[in-house]
């Protein structure tokens, strides 16, 4: 299974637009996330071979700017495209789907999507103080489970856990995405790197909201099997 690193805060080259938020394009037809802006996505896509009229399926992991921006850029050019989201995004978030003619999806636990991709369902999350909805994507492969998440307010380890429920006899290969670590101290994220570790995942990824010291400290605890996440990055899952 092949995903590409569509958008993200770093990119590989000065051929691609970085920015923030994340946008992960699975097998070329599955798109989780959009990042902050549509044109700079659709640019993105452009350079990396892929074609907007190829895409299928739209996950939204959270009703916010910076992963939604791109959605009705790609709504306006795939009309009646199928949109995954949580039932407790926003009414305005819901709407602005149903004006550009996308078909709304609302999933509240673990959905098969496409052959041996899911999403987890709504998970319950707080920012700022506030609830928030969020799901992550799970693609399935011989190497195990790939978890991609979008900013992860839930809790990255709330996540991982609810993934090992829905999937008991599967072990974990990669997480990767957002983690939302930058407000964390250096010894709250080691021992969250730690835990993750010792839950038996292979491989981790951090990289959008998960900050500077995340990416540090996770590459020291994982080592070898640290993955950097930039646009235009190629990952065989």
């Amino acid at each position: 299974m092949e995903v590409q690193i569509l958008y993200d805060k770093e990119s590989i080259n000065r051929k691609l637009y970085s920015g923030w938020g994340v946008s992960f394009l699975i097998n070329g037809r599955i798109l989780f996330d959009t990042g902050e802006n549509g044109r700079r996505l659709l640019h993105n896509m452009e350079k990396m071979d892929t074609d907007v009229e190829d895409i299928e399926i739209v996950v939204i992991s959270h009703d916010h700017w910076d992963h939604t921006g791109g959605l009705w850029d790609v709504l306006k050019i795939r009309k009646g495209l199928k949109v995954y989201i949580c039932p407790d995004f926003s009414d305005g978030f819901k709407k602005n789907i149903k004006r550009l003619k996308g078909k709304i999806i609302e999933a509240e636990k673990v959905t098969e999507i496409d052959n041996d991709i899911f999403i987890t369902g709504e998970i319950a999350g707080e920012y700022k103080k506030c609830f928030i909805a969020e799901q992550a994507l799970v693609a399935a492969t011989e190497k195990g489970l790939t978890i991609m998440t979008g900013c992860s307010h839930p809790g990255i380890v709330k996540i991982v856990e609810q993934v090992k429920k829905d999937f008991p006899d599967e072990k974990i290969y990669l997480v990767f995405g957002g983690f939302h670590l930058m407000d964390k101290s250096r010894n709250e994220i080691k021992l969250i790197a730690m835990e993750l570790k010792n839950t038996g995942i292979e491989k981790a990824g951090p990289t959008h909201c998960s900050g500077y010291n995340a990416e540090v400290i996770f590459k020291e605890v994982f080592d070898n099997n640290f993955v950097s996440i930039k646009a235009g990055q190629v990952l065989e899952i």
